[in-house]
């Protein structure tokens, strides 16, 4: 269970470095405010999780701004993340994204990741449905069962290719795109993570939340080991910011379908998916001072979804890592990871952003902002769970039935800190507080990009 002077460690011991190089010569640099050429920004990181272990790697994001007349646009970027922690779980990413790789300025997103985790979160499904009690995993308390207790075993393969193109005008593209997910699926492998550890610290060897659902049957056989996910992408955007990176001004809006049809390698699951989002930034002082929101709506509208699609947030742009969601660093921030997860989701984000400094690091452009945030999300179509199988008392103790029909809004608080790179390498800080106990207490997020 992470403490909060292992909360304080990640803060301190991550870095932020970043350089620029370009074929300028040293007049020109010293002078320039446009960058050209190559851009790099790299955050080496090093964080610990008791159970985890440390965690030890970097991410590396690659700009090519080429004669800096679309800047803070860019032709290419390319960026490469990888970290492993010290009890086996990793992160492997290679993302690549451009508007020049094809003609007509048919934008390319692609991405290649391979993500493991030894202890995934985990809390059941829809909401307040199901209960959260801390307890179960605070070795001090009375109650506590193990500290993973709501984490299973994941390990992920993604591979995705989107293209967007101009459809009318500016401002209106159309989206499409492929991608293919296998997901590994297991309970805890109790005896790795004891490894090397003294006695009073060793997880004991009991059934957690994960291994319940799948003694009760709520995760059947078809789903319960994982399988795949691949799925094709259509939709329609209509973007008027005035920048991609942080923008102040300007709407970012999105209509997108998704279909896992069973013919392309899913034999098990076929189902289609709705996604809807709205954003909209605006400038209450220019070069300060930007308010900006975002709504968003996730769910299935035809077939049957698996248990392990169903936190995986989709968009027609993201560039995170991790896709995982309801709660957590790339919804919401001060919930626990995936706390809010059901077949249909909605959400909110509401963010007041003051840029207080702006200065230059050789020839790039170095700003500093500061973030306040409120954020919401809440189950708005269940994940069909058969509880039957479930003795009243276990029933009693691990659901809440008052919310079987419809789950209430989670909502979360917070403020960040976001140190930003010629407007697109956006290093993001953010301390998020969840004003509900059943959703958990606190988050510390260090990552990288803004929201949204």
């Amino acid at each position: 269970m992470k403490k909060p002077l292992l909360l304080i460690l990640v803060f301190t011991a991550v870095s932020f470095f970043s350089f620029s190089v370009s074929a300028q010569d040293e007049k020109e640099k010293k002078t320039a405010k446009i960058p050209t050429g190559l851009s790099f920004g790299a955050l080496p990181t090093i964080t610990f999780d008791a159970d985890m272990g440390f965690q030890y790697g970097g991410l590396v994001n690659l700009y090519d701004y080429g004669d800096g007349s679309i800047y803070p646009g860019y032709k290419h970027s390319v960026k490469l993340e990888i970290s492993r922690y010290t009890r086996g779980s990793g992160i492997n990413q290679l993302f690549y994204d451009s508007k020049y790789l094809l003609p007509h300025k048919i934008r390319v997103t692609a991405d290649v990741s391979y993500l493991t985790e030894k202890g995934l979160d985990f809390y059941g499904f829809n909401g307040y449905q199901s209960k959260y009690n801390a307890a179960f995993v605070d070795d001090s308390d009375p109650d506590y069962i193990t500290r993973m207790f709501y984490r299973h075993e994941r390990k992920l393969f993604r591979f995705t290719t989107d293209l967007q193109g101009k459809l009318s005008g500016e401002h209106l593209r159309w989206v499409g795109g492929f991608a293919i997910i296998s997901v590994k699926a297991d309970t805890i492998n109790i005896t790795e993570l004891n490894k090397k550890k003294d006695d009073d610290e060793k997880l004991p060897y009991v059934k957690n939340l994960y291994d319940k659902y799948i003694d009760w049957h709520i995760l059947n056989d078809k789903e319960k080991d994982g399988g795949s996910a691949n799925f094709f992408k259509l939709g329609l955007v209509y973007d008027t910011r005035d920048k991609e990176g942080s923008a102040t001004k300007g709407i970012w809006s999105e209509a997108l379908l998704v279909y896992s049809p069973g013919f392309f390698f899913n034999p098990e699951f076929s189902f289609t998916k709705l996604i809807l989002i709205h954003r909209q930034y605006f400038t209450l002082i220019p070069k300060k001072l930007t308010v900006a929101y975002r709504l968003g709506y996730q769910g299935t509208i035809g077939g049957t979804a698996p248990f392990y699609f169903e936190p995986y947030m989709i968009s027609s742009y993201s560039s995170a890592t991790k896709t995982d969601g309801l709660g957590g660093a790339k919804s919401l921030r001060g919930i626990l990871r995936n706390r809010v997860v059901g077949d249909g989701v909605a959400y909110g984000n509401l963010e007041v952003r003051w840029k207080f400094l702006q200065t230059h690091l050789g020839k790039a452009n170095l700003d500093f902002s500061l973030n306040g945030f409120a954020d919401a999300g809440m189950v708005v179509k269940p994940f069909e769970m058969d509880l039957s199988q479930i003795t009243p008392t276990e029933r009693d103790q691990y659901f809440d039935s008052s919310y079987a029909e419809s789950d209430k809004l989670h909502p979360a608080a917070g403020a960040g800190l976001r140190i930003a790179l010629n407007e697109n390498f956006i290093l993001a800080i953010d301390y998020g507080l969840a004003f509900n106990k059943q959703d958990g207490a606190k988050g510390l997020y260090i990552s990288v990009g803004n929201l949204f």
